[in-house]
C-alpha cells in the first residue's frame, strides 16, 4: 500500500495511480514488495525540523527516509517506511537542474524507495550506483 499525505503545505500529487504502479514495479524489480509506504509532502521548515531532531543536521534537504519495518520476510523483502519530501526543495532543484518539477519529484520519490531497498549514497561509488538506478527507473515513466 502506497499512501500520499501533506504536512503544512498545499500540494496534490498528479497521476497517483500511475505513480503507485511505477513504484510497485520498482520494488518488484529489486526483489521486494511494498507493505506500507507513506510519502509525506511538506515544506522546507518542516523537513529541516525533522533533520535537526532525528539526524542532528542543521541543513535543508529534499528528502528524509525512515525505514519503519519491524521485521523482514525471509522469502521477500517487505518495504515499510515514511518518506518526507520538501516540495520547496523539489521546485528549486527542478529549476537548478533544468527539469520539470514532476520529473524532479519522481527522482526524489524513487531515491527514497531505493534507500529502503538498501541502496546507499554517501560514498562516490554508492552514489553513482544510486544515480544509475534512479535514471533507469525514471526512464520507465518519463521520456526526456
Amino acid at each position: 500500500m502506497i499512501n500520499f499525505f501533506t504536512q503544512d503545505i498545499k500540494f496534490t500529487l498528479k497521476n497517483k495511480t500511475k505513480v503507485r504502479q511505477w513504484l510497485t514495479t520498482v520494488a518488484k524489480k529489486e526483489g521486494a514488495q511494498i507493505a506500507e509506504l507513506n510519502y509525506i509532502f511538506c515544506s522546507d521548515n518542516y523537513l529541516l525540523d525533522l533533520n535537526k531532531k532525528h539526524l542532528n543536521h542543521n541543513t535543508l534537504t529534499d528528502i528524509i527516509t525512515f525505514d519503519t519495518a519491524v521485521t523482514s520476510s525471509v522469502v521477500e523483502k517487505q518495504i515499510t517506511g515514511d518518506i518526507f519530501i520538501s516540495i520547496e526543495r523539489i521546485t528549486e532543484n527542478a529549476e537548478k537542474f533544468n527539469v520539470s518539477r514532476e520529473y524532479e519529484l519522481h527522482r526524489v520519490m524513487v531515491h527514497g524507495l531505493l534507500h529502503l531497498l538498501g541502496y546507499k549514497d554517501k560514498k562516490p561509488a554508492d552514489k553513482a550506483q544510486m544515480t544509475g538506478k534512479e535514471d533507469f527507473y525514471l526512464k520507465k515513466v518519463h521520456s526526456r
